[in-house]
């Protein structure tokens, strides 16, 4: 069995949610998980996003793993810093982008999500960046990366790792993500099912 469909999968989009072309979606479809979903993905406001989440993760009965990408990494960040991370074996996190280096359009309507967490995340993840992403600059990823205490991924060069990029499924993203379910204690992945197993 895949390592991955013993956990709650969370798919935590970014502005504007993932469309149909986006890896997001193929990756939802491909794990059967759930999509967080927001009221006004065009007008992100930190808080709203946050309850959102949380209010996902209450509702999951089993642990759960968060695939994030670029705003929704930021969020698990967020989310991570004030609520009960009890439930959360891990969290994959693509392309989050550098809330306090004005990389972003000013055109964008975003608000609550800075200054960027720094504080370590409190459970296993994996941050994955691209060495030509126009909302933060390599050497800054791997600054938080290490911050957040992550294992970092260099993505090579593909933009912002969206549907922009032309990334379609990016099988590659999703040999890297079922690795990092792999690598989760199985401890974990016992309590998913309601197993209880004793340290050999």
């Amino acid at each position: 069995m895949d390592a991955a469909s013993n956990f709650q999968i969370l798919i935590v989009p970014g502005l504007y949610g993932a469309g149909p072309d986006h890896w997001q979606t193929h990756w939802e479809n491909a794990l059967g998980a759930q999509r967080v979903e927001q009221d006004d993905w065009a007008a992100p406001r930190g808080d709203a996003w946050a309850v959102r989440l949380d209010e996902a993760v209450r509702r999951s009965e089993r642990r759960v793993v968060f695939v994030g990408h670029s705003l929704g990494s930021t969020l698990v960040s967020l989310w991570a810093a004030k609520q009960d991370t009890a439930k959360v074996a891990g969290a994959f996190l693509v392309a989050p982008p550098d809330m306090d280096q004005n990389t972003l359009d000013p055109a964008f309507d975003i608000a609550g999500f800075d200054p960027l967490i720094l504080d370590r995340l409190p459970f296993p993840s994996v941050v994955v960046a691209s060495r030509d992403d126009g909302y933060v600059k390599f050497p800054r990823a791997q600054w938080l990366a290490a911050a957040w205490g992550s294992r970092f991924i260099d993505a090579g060069c593909c933009g912002h790792i969206g549907s922009d990029a032309g990334m379609g499924a990016w099988p590659a993203g999703f040999e890297w993500f079922k690795a990092f379910a792999a690598s989760l204690p199985a401890a974990e992945r016992d309590a998913a099912e309601g197993v209880a197993r004793l340290p050999v």
